[in-house]
């Protein structure tokens, strides 16, 4: 009995302890709800526009926008794509939008990352989400002109960062994970850098080598089915052509590096063949080895497999008329 009066004396008693002040500070802090949410304060899409604009706008605007996902209105945000709602409001983590400028989801955006967008914009958009999705002044975020794809200045190469918008509105609608087709077709997925290079199966892009490379020989229409697959239109000759000068140039990434040449991987081409082993005016390297299926002569239109040597150019194993 003394030791349960001792007890209720101690708790009982004024809290006068500055230990003990500074812990009672600390429990109601973190016991209430939302405390960070209630200091931050609330942003609207007015306060975002202009990342939009400058990141976003030069692929999901226009009736190209992949999936259908326009982010030039704060309505266009609010309908979302053709696979639904992009943005919840009160849950950044059940928000698509969150998901994919996060990397939380694949592909990453904007797609011409990286960069990507910086963790203080990251946390714009969360708190835009978390607040309720205010809509603020009365804004669009219209792209500037010099964000929107144009060709690079003279003497300027061709990086990654000019054709990514071309491949974001004509071709990642297919060529992704998850796209308007199912699975990317033949695997081959256009939603990256890495992604766009990659030899896991066979090359598409040969770096300095477009004519080598299935990518370009595709969307020229010189292989079937001619790509964009939604054609026509197709793409246009500017279009064409800074594709074409972006694989010339190596293929840069973002940051203006050269991609290495993928020595030994495998190549699958289709085309005309013409006279002395070329495909619409591609050489070919055609040895004892190669082998040659029911008789192709110029003027087929055949399949060539082989793989690359150090230089780019294709070493044919087996040509079929198709």
């Amino acid at each position: 009995m003394k030791h349960s009066r001792a007890c209720r004396t101690r708790v009982d008693a004024p809290v006068s302890s500055p230990r003990l002040l500074w812990l009672l500070v600390f429990f109601l802090v973190v016991s209430t709800p939302n405390a960070s949410s209630q200091t931050a304060g609330s942003t609207s899409y007015a306060d975002l526009a202009s990342i939009l604009a400058q990141r976003c706008v030069m692929c999901h605007s226009g009736g190209a926008a992949p999936v259908g996902l326009r982010l030039d209105s704060f309505e266009a945000i609010l309908k979302g794509s053709a696979k639904g709602p992009v943005v919840k409001a009160g849950d950044p983590s059940a928000s698509e939008l969150i998901r994919r400028i996060k990397g939380i989801a694949q592909p990453r955006m904007p797609m011409t990352g990286p960069p990507f967008l910086s963790e203080s914009e990251i946390v714009l958009f969360e708190r835009w989400v978390a607040t309720g999705l205010s809509k603020g002044d009365a804004v669009e975020a219209m792209s500037p002109p010099d964000a929107a794809p144009r060709r690079p200045a003279s003497g300027e190469s061709v990086t990654y960062v000019h054709v990514a918008p071309i491949f974001a509105r004509r071709c990642a609608k297919c060529h992704t994970e998850k796209g308007s087709m199912g699975p990317a077709p033949e695997g081959f997925r256009l939603t990256s850098y890495e992604a766009t290079l990659s030899s896991a199966d066979r090359v598409r892009v040969v770096p300095g080598r477009p004519n080598a490379s299935e990518l370009a020989r595709r969307i020229r229409g010189q292989a079937r089915p001619r790509m964009p697959f939604d054609g026509p239109p197709y793409l246009d000759a500017d279009e064409i052509r800074l594709i074409e000068d972006w694989i010339a140039q190596g293929a840069r990434d973002a940051e203006g590096k050269s991609a290495a040449m993928p020595a030994g991987a495998a190549v699958r081409l289709h085309g005309t063949l013409g006279r002395r082993w070329q495909l619409d005016g591609l050489d070919l390297a055609v040895g004892t080895r190669t082998r040659f299926d029911k008789a192709p002569a110029a003027g087929d239109y055949v399949e060539v497999r082989g793989r690359l040597d150090a230089t780019g150019k294709v070493r044919v194993e087996r040509i079929r008329p198709r």
